[in-house]
């Protein structure tokens, strides 16, 4: 019987224009010393970063196969990739629908056994030597040659290793679980907030740009205007020993649609107008969101706003992701009644009345039988439970408008009403807002538009 054997693989593949000239690199590596065994790259011609990415796990699982041929099953392999994408697919814990996707992860999964296969994520700084592989491979594809082992400098900027076993796998890659959870217990406890996970829904802000409003802010130790938030109950836990290992969070990505004819102009548009389309702008920043995604190959599943521009926008991104949409009827816009399609200045000018007491208080309606933010921000509190319940550990894209999103930023900073006046929401923005298992939120991102430039 062969005696076990066991070596790293760190992995890694890109395109530059994705699709565009693609390239993989993959090195082997043995986690006793730390050295570099194998080095392997291709340029593979126009590809995505995902099937480039593949290209070079496939490339690294035969490299560690060929330099120990009589290992049989004792061969054990542990993967390391800064692809979020393949490390959860070829882990099981996604599924795999796109179909360029299918068969490079069925030549992965064949050539070793599976039981003999790990995989991690990790971060792209200590993925370095492969990553310069890969773009060694590109390099060469780019002067018409391919890449030659004898002169690659990559183990140059390949970051320090030290010895090591094969480490096991524990959660979801890329998170660290348990000392967050601990974290967030602790300050949950120094506050006493064991039960203020999901506040009482407060008002958002419309689908337009609204200047200031004279809000007046609580007096210290009072509720704001509007919220029947719960003091908090119970003995609060104390010290980081008897907080719960919580398991990954719910991450929401809430991903504004891209501009229609109304966006520019500054125009209310919400439920109850013309249901607009997206104009070429926002169909270029759809796209450009949609190539964001699948570049970072973290999403998976969408859920969108029934609303036109927005079913378009989470349309161009599930082509990329090959996932379905959901639709949420509590992910839509508020309905802005007799305001619909008029700028701020156009309502302060015909409803001037109304418009100051809809700004002063979240139980005002627009002039006509519009929404309240109160009753906007009762929905959208509720799709989000619905939907943090559902998926639960998983990452999801939420395709909606300016008040779902701040209404859910807001919620999750436990921040007052007025907060919402104080954020900028472009389109096509991204935010992102992780709910855990424990009642606690964190806001990781917000108003992101890096990607539409």
């Amino acid at each position: 019987m062969s005696a076990a054997r066991q070596v790293v693989v760190e992995a890694d593949g890109g395109s530059r224009g994705n699709p565009g000239p693609a390239g993989y690199g993959a090195v082997v590596i043995d986690p006793a010393t730390g050295e570099p065994l194998a080095e392997t790259a291709e340029y593979i011609g126009v590809a995505t970063n995902n099937v480039a990415e593949y290209r070079g796990l496939i490339a690294g699982l035969t490299a560690a196969k060929a330099l120990f041929p009589d290992a049989g099953d004792a061969l054990r392999v542990h993967v390391r990739m800064d692809s979020k994408l393949v490390v959860e697919q070829m882990s099981g814990r996604w599924k795999i629908k796109h179909p360029d996707m299918k068969p490079l992860a069925a030549r992965a999964a064949a050539v070793l056994p599976p039981s003999s296969v790990t995989y991690e994520w990790i971060p792209r700084a200590q993925n370095k030597h492969a990553d310069r592989l890969a773009n060694e491979a590109m390099d060469a594809g780019r002067d018409g040659r391919q890449w030659e082992a004898s002169a690659s400098t990559a183990v140059l900027d390949a970051p320090a290793r030290t010895p090591s076993t094969l480490p096991p796998v524990q959660g979801p890659p890329g998170d660290q679980v348990a000392g967050a959870a601990k974290a967030r217990a602790a300050l949950a406890a120094a506050r006493g907030a064991a039960d203020t996970l999901f506040p009482v829904p407060e008002p958002g802000v419309p689908d337009t740009a609204v200047p200031a409003a004279p809000v007046s802010a609580p007096a210290p130790g009072q509720p704001a205007a509007g919220s029947s938030q719960q003091q908090p109950s119970g003995d609060p836990q104390v010290g980081w020993g008897s907080a719960p290992d919580l398991g990954a969070p719910a991450t929401l990505v809430l991903l504004r649609h891209g501009e229609t004819a109304l966006t520019p102009e500054k125009r209310f548009s919400g439920s109850g107008g013309t249901d607009p389309e997206l104009s070429a702008t926002g169909r270029g920043q759809a796209d450009r969101a949609a190539g964001h995604f699948a570049a970072l190959g973290t999403v998976q599943e969408i859920v969108s706003s029934p609303l036109r521009r927005c079913r378009e926008t989470a349309a161009a991104v599930a082509g990329r992701l090959g996932l379905d949409v959901r639709i949420d009827e509590g992910l839509r816009e508020t309905d802005f009644g007799a305001w619909e399609g008029l700028t701020f200045g156009e309502v302060r000018e015909r409803y001037a009345d109304d418009l100051t007491a809809w700004l002063a208080s979240p139980d005002t309606a627009p002039t006509g039988g519009g929404e309240s933010f109160a009753e906007v921000a009762e929905r959208v509190a509720a799709a989000r439970d619905r939907i943090v319940a559902r998926y639960a550990g998983r990452t999801v894209l939420l395709v909606t408008h300016v008040t779902p999103i701040k209404t859910l930023v807001r919620l999750a900073l436990g921040a007052p009403p007025e907060a919402l006046f104080r954020m900028e929401l472009s389109a096509a923005s991204i935010s992102t807002v992780a709910h855990y298992a424990d009642g606690n939120a964190s806001v990781r991102l917000l108003n992101d538009t890096s990607h539409l430039r």
